[in-house]
């Protein structure tokens, strides 16, 4: 097989790769059959899935939401944080406003978010 072409095959190529899964472990060769096998259908499945089911990357208000979660803090807590008003923090998380240079900085030394995900 050079590409999976539909969803039929797809799902064939995810249930080999899962059966494949239960008898290639770190010590198979990787002249195995089995091993060889699995590399190859691996490959096939990620280029479908990436044509068919990309990844998006994450929003900056998704990313800040995460951050707050984690670091158990309120809109209160990370306008204190960032010295903007929690209405600032309110418009950035429902993306009506973005972030200046100094608050950018901030998330990213704060909140240590990838500058990438700041500004993008």
């Amino acid at each position: 097989m050079a590409e999976i072409k539909n969803e039929i095959q797809y799902k064939k190529a995810i249930s080999r790769v899962e059966e494949l899964l239960l008898v290639v472990g770190n010590e198979t060769s990787a002249e195995d059959q089995n091993f060889v096998e699995l590399d190859l259908l691996s490959d096939l499945v990620a280029e479908y899935e990436e044509r068919y089911y990309p990844i998006q990357k994450p929003s900056l208000a998704s990313i800040i939401r995460l951050r707050m979660a984690e670091m158990n803090i309120s809109q209160k807590g990370l306008a204190e944080l960032l010295g903007v008003s929690p209405s600032r923090v309110s418009e950035y998380l429902n993306g009506k406003s973005e972030p200046t240079l100094k608050v950018a900085r901030l998330l990213h030394q704060k909140l240590n978010i990838d500058p990438e995900i700041i500004l993008a």
